[in-house]
């Protein structure tokens, strides 16, 4: 079947305009277009998911009546409010907003969203229809963090989480080995026991998690701590 716009309720009682097609016996969402509030919304995002479907094509009118010229409906700007509140929400629930920077909230909700460059982030919040804080301070936000110690912050509000909800009685903890294509050694980066048999320096990076995955912080430790 060829692809077709169709109208879906949501569970919030707006409708959701997808175009889709039918294959199977089954459906597939091809392109989201948004959801509609309104009637007007919706006759936009309608209008908008014919003119992909159909570029170019008008709609014959074969009602003779006379009826006044209206003009063609026009998005002029999309907001996926629900995926960015839920995402907020869920920050807020776990404590994070401990760190008062809304930069810092902001590349969050990019790097989930589509996981991209600081620079590219703002591409990604523009089609959210998030109101991007301004470039200088969206693009030193890593600066900030390290010097406000963002970090320790955000790993003590993981750990009382962990604490106050399902508990650390079980932890699980895994490793990992990253090179570095570096002729020397630094205090961090050391030439160490490879599988490989590489001799390029290395750090090891280990992740401690609970039973439900929630991230447990760890601090930088010699090897020999492991």
């Amino acid at each position: 079947m060829s692809p077709f716009v169709r109208k879906v309720p949501t569970a919030s009682g707006a409708t959701a305009v997808q175009i889709a097609d039918k294959t199977g016996g089954r459906y597939r969402i091809v392109e989201h277009l948004g959801s509609a509030h309104t009637p007007e919304e919706l006759a936009a995002l309608m209008a908008l998911g014919r003119d992909k479907l159909y570029p170019g094509q008008g709609i014959l009118d074969f009602d003779h009546t006379d009826k006044p010229a209206t003009a063609p409906a026009v998005v002029k700007s999309s907001r996926s409010q629900v995926i960015v509140d839920t995402i907020r929400a869920a920050y807020q629930r776990l404590g994070f907003d401990t760190v008062d920077d809304e930069a810092f909230f902001q590349l969050v909700l990019a790097r989930l969203i589509e996981p991209t460059s600081k620079s590219d982030s703002v591409r990604v919040l523009s089609e959210l229809g998030v109101d991007v804080v301004h470039r200088n301070t969206f693009l030193t936000c890593l600066k900030r963090a390290r010097d406000h110690n963002y970090r320790d912050q955000i790993a003590a509000k993981c750990f009382d989480y962990s604490v106050a909800t399902t508990g650390i009685s079980l932890l699980l903890y895994d490793v990992t080995t990253l090179y570095f294509e570096a002729e020397k050694e630094d205090s961090l980066r050391k030439v160490g026991y490879s599988k490989e048999r590489r001799v390029d320096p290395q750090i090891v990076v280990g992740l401690l998690i609970d039973r439900t995955g929630s991230w447990l912080p760890m601090p930088e430790c010699s090897r020999r701590r492991i």
